[in-house]
């Protein structure tokens, strides 16, 4: 498509694009590719000042910009389109939606698939082979069961929500409209809960579930507990990367986001808007305040306050942490001047 035509598909807020001092620069746009490997008929994005190099040296065709008037001029002086958005990456991310559609198969139900004569299923809704769909089942209108899932008895799934491959949901899971689930993520499995007695471990029964709420997404051999009682819950909007451990009983707010190897005790409490990096470790029953965030392989052990930004382990404010990455580098000098003094102490001491 052309780039003007591309730019009102665009629903992101945008100024002023290229167009308006040439409307002659309208180039034909084929693809999306990443700035440092695209070509002519492409696009691309850029996203600060600091990236100004890579307008000198890319074969897009054209760009997405931020607000800034020197990578713009830059990018007019090489002939190249572009379009200045306040968030170019978002913008970016619904042009690959222009190009490209994620698999999605006609609605059938296939013969190899088992399905029980008490569950639901709703309309147009695809079933792939070897799927297993046990009683009392509910299924929504539109959803889509990749091949070789297997649904517990008495789950609920919503409406347009997608089961990859090879995933398991276990009894009683409720999942909301819009999920995804991506292979191997099991939801719903038992949490971990043995009571320690003189004869060895005596299995608590899980007798909860899990709720996940609307356009909850859970990445690839990831695991969502069911706790003793009650219930474990992400809200709608949170996003789990791939293998991420969600003990029993959490209670996770709305519009997180959990990068890879992310492992939540039981009994966890996260608020809105939270972000976890890859490897971040919650223990059990803390609280982590709306808006925080916990940076890569960050040990949270207590309370995290709203908003705060938290590394380390045990973590404390990043800012601290900052400091102490700084002096860490210099304890080996640190400890042979404690040396020497120590030294000069003791000849003191003698004389």
């Amino acid at each position: 498509m052309k780039f003007s035509e591309l730019v009102n598909h665009l629903n992101v807020p945008h100024d002023r694009t290229s167009l308006g001092s040439n409307p002659n620069l309208d180039p034909e746009i084929t693809a999306v590719m990443a700035v440092n490997e695209a070509t002519a008929n492409s696009l691309s994005y850029i996203e600060g000042g600091r990236f100004t190099a890579q307008v000198k040296t890319t074969g897009a065709s054209a760009l997405i910009l931020p607000g800034d008037t020197t990578l713009q001029a830059a990018t007019a002086a090489r002939g190249i389109a572009w379009i200045e958005a306040s968030t170019p990456r978002l913008a970016f991310a619904q042009a690959i939606a222009l190009f490209y559609k994620p698999f999605q198969p006609a609605p059938d139900i296939h013969p190899t698939a088992v399905i029980h004569p008490t569950a639901t299923i709703g309309q147009a809704v695809y079933i792939g082979p070897y799927v297993a769909i046990q009683a009392g089942v509910t299924v929504g209108n539109h959803a889509c069961i990749h091949p070789n899932v297997v649904v517990y008895p008495a789950v609920q799934i919503g409406d347009r929500t997608v089961l990859h491959a090879n995933c398991t949901i276990q009894e009683r899971t409720q999942i909301g409209a819009d999920c995804v689930i991506h292979a191997g993520a099991v939801i719903g499995s038992e949490g971990f809960g043995f009571v320690p007695t003189p004869q060895g471990w005596y299995k608590m029964q899980q007798s909860g579930c899990v709720v996940l709420e609307d356009r909850v997404e859970i990445g690839c051999n990831s695991t969502i507990d069911r706790p003793s009682v009650g219930e474990t819950r992400i809200a709608h909007d949170t996003k789990l990367d791939n293998l991420v451990h969600i003990g029993h009983g959490c209670q996770i707010g709305f519009g997180c986001a959990f990068a890879a190897q992310v492992g939540l005790a039981g009994g966890v409490t996260i608020g809105n808007r939270v972000m976890l990096a890859g490897q971040v470790g919650v223990a059990n029953s803390a609280n982590v305040g709306d808006g925080a965030i916990a940076s890569s392989k960050a040990g949270v052990h207590h309370n995290v306050r709203p908003g705060q930004v938290v590394s380390g382990y045990p973590c404390v404010d990043h800012k601290i942490y900052l400091k102490s990455s700084a002096i860490y580098s210099r304890l080996p000098d640190m400890y042979q001047t404690v040396k020497q003094l120590q030294k000069r102490v003791e000849e003191l001491e003698k004389s």
